[in-house]
């Protein structure tokens, strides 16, 4: 995958996230502050306006990504997504292309980084829900098409967040409310749900 394919990738997920604006704030105005859509609209604008102005190889623009993201202010969803930004590029090629390898490579250190920060697993109701399985799902993936891999991890995450609708908040301002949270999503899973959505889509 050349850097234009992987940026245009990265342009759709934040677009995805952004037209999910409404539907983020309202799952948050249930148990959270109601602000998820608005701090996710502005880290997918960031981030896509990084991926515009980035004039690097892929590492250099996965680490513009991350310090954009870094420099806003918002809720617990910027420094958890600043971490995970800054994981893809510790592990991404310099250069102009990435195979699949290398996707999976830089998927597997993004978690890795954010599991350190985070500590939430599967079934704490929280963005992890759905980036976990999606980074398996990478992880898993044992063939050599890119297409294939997003969808894989797509299909995962999307999977992810809509079981948290089973799950109690362990995390946040949601835990206070325990039982009561059942039914509703995580809205971080969800955003993360939907970022996957919009990498798999070319």
């Amino acid at each position: 995958m050349t850097r234009a394919e992987f940026a245009a990738r990265l342009k759709n997920a934040c677009a995805a996230v952004t037209a999910a604006e409404a539907e983020l704030t309202e799952i948050d105005s249930k148990f959270g502050d109601a602000d998820h859509g608005l701090t996710m609209a502005k880290i997918a604008g960031a981030i896509s306006e990084a991926v515009d102005a980035a004039e690097g190889g892929i590492q250099s623009m996965l680490d513009d990504a991350a310090m954009a993201v870094m420099t806003l202010n918002g809720g617990s969803a910027v420094p958890l997504w600043n971490t995970w930004l800054d994981g893809l590029q510790e592990e991404a090629p310099e250069g102009e292309e990435i195979d699949v390898a290398g996707l999976k490579a830089i998927f597997a250190k993004a978690l890795e980084e954010l599991e350190d920060m985070s500590g939430a697993k599967v079934g704490d109701k929280t963005m992890m829900d759905a980036l976990i399985p999606a980074s398996e799902a990478v992880a898993a993936y044992t063939g050599d098409s890119a297409d294939e891999l997003f969808d894989a991890a797509a299909q995962a995450a999307a999977q992810g967040a809509e079981a948290t609708k089973q799950y109690v908040s362990k995390f946040g301002r949601a835990k206070s409310d325990g039982t009561k949270t059942i039914g509703t999503p995580d809205a971080g899973a969800v955003s993360m749900s939907w970022f996957f959505q919009g990498l798999a889509r070319e």
